[in-house]
């Protein structure tokens, strides 16, 4: 059904699988089953082989997103860890500045600095 629905032929599906670009899940009797992003995954790894690329460098590629996907979410995370650092710096901040008025030693100049 999986090499209908890509227009892929069977072997081509069971080459990918031995490659190990293709990880489809199995039924109790071993029967591939193959998700909807099994079956997009097909699709992009035709979209690579279409422009030339041969089976090692589609490996190459389908890896390289993997890590960029994974860079991305990590860099979701870290931007969200450091904005709230930046919003605890500010709200502690906050907490420690007295207004000038609230100052509870008046500043006050004496007549000999600054001359």
């Amino acid at each position: 059904m999986a090499a209908e629905l890509t227009g892929m032929h069977p072997q081509t599906l069971r080459i990918y699988e031995r490659k190990g670009l293709l990880d489809p899940s199995r039924t109790s009797g071993g029967s591939r089953r193959f998700s909807e992003r099994d079956l997009e995954r097909l699709r992009h790894i035709q979209e690579l082989t279409s422009t030339g690329l041969n089976l090692e460098g589609v490996r190459r590629v389908l890896q390289l997103e993997s890590e960029l996907a994974r860079l991305r979410a990590e860099l979701v995370e870290v931007r969200a860890q450091a904005l709230e650092a930046v919003a605890a710096t500010h709200r502690q901040y906050r907490r420690d500045l007295v207004p000038l008025r609230q100052s509870p030693v008046p500043y006050r100049r004496s007549a000999g600095a600054g001359q």
